[in-house]
This record gives C-alpha cells, sequence and structure tokens, in this order.
C-alpha cells in the first residue's frame, strides 16, 4: 500500500510529527503542501495534518482538504493536527475538517505541538506566555500516539 502524507506548517510542528508517522509506516512519502503536489492516484493512503492556531488549521491544509474531497473519499485517509492546547481537539476536527471528509477518516488524532521562541516572532512569544505560561521551549508530542495512530492507518 502506498502512503503520503501531507502537512501544513507555520513553524515546523506538523512536519516533524509527519516525519514521525512516516518513520512507523513502511515506504510513507512525506510532503508540505506548499509544494507542487504529486498525482494522488498513486497513493492508496492518504494522511492529511496542519498546525492549529486561535483554533484554525493552516490554510493550506484547509483548501486541500475542500479541493480534494471527492478523491479523499475514496481512499483509505488518516487526519491529524497539532498544536499546544489539546483541550478542544474534538471541536478543532469539527470546525476545520468538512463533515464528510471527517466522518470518512479511518483514524484521526490530536498529536501534540511544539513552542519554538528561537521560530516565532515577538508578539507569538508573548501571546504563548500568556496562555501557557511558557516562555521556553517545550513539546507535547507523544510518541505512543503517533505510534497508535500510524497502526491504524496500517491496519
Amino acid at each position: 500500500m502506498k502512503t503520503i502524507i501531507l502537512y501544513a506548517t507555520k513553524h515546523g510542528a506538523a512536519g516533524e510529527i509527519a516525519q514521525r508517522i512516516a518513520e512507523k509506516i513502511d515506504g510513507a512519502v512525506v510532503h508540505d503542501l506548499k509544494q507542487a503536489l504529486p498525482s494522488l492516484a498513486d497513493f492508496d493512503c492518504i494522511i492529511v495534518g496542519g498546525s492549529i492556531y486561535a483554533g484554525s488549521i493552516r490554510k493550506e491544509a484547509k483548501t486541500f482538504l475542500t479541493k480534494n474531497a471527492e478523491i479523499l473519499k475514496e481512499k483509505k485517509l488518516g487526519l491529524f493536527l497539532c498544536g499546544l492546547d489539546s483541550s478542544g481537539k474534538a471541536a478543532y476536527f469539527e470546525k476545520n475538517i468538512p463533515a464528510d471528509i471527517l466522518q470518512t477518516a479511518k483514524a484521526k488524532s490530536f498529536l501534540g505541538g511544539i513552542f519554538d521562541p528561537k521560530k516565532t516572532g515577538a508578539m507569538e512569544r508573548f501571546i504563548i506566555k500568556i496562555v501557557t505560561k511558557q516562555s521556553c521551549y517545550m513539546s507535547t508530542i507523544k510518541d505512543e500516539k503517533i505510534v497508535k495512530f500510524a497502526e491504524q492507518m496500517k491496519a
């Protein structure tokens, strides 16, 4: 089964998670949604992920999901979101993923996030410090969740 993992990221967390998922699925290809897409017809399994900021998924991921809804419904589909605040994870999926695609997905998971102050501007650092009480590097990515997600996609 050929698998492609597509992601949209602002500071790299979704890309890192996509790479970690790929390490668990033999032959998986990882691709940034900001780049030209390969033919989706060449893949049996498609995994799409993106980071959440202020409750919304990256524009590239949302656009991709909407434009490719019909082909995604024909594939083995996995969806992941990433961010620091997992408290609204069910609502994040419902708000950001079209309902018909969400129902089609074999697996969907909120896989955590990363805050790296070196990759953010002053305003973002300020907001993160206010919201999370953090000002230094922080990762909430859990490898066990990534393994579980990958296993669901391989089954």
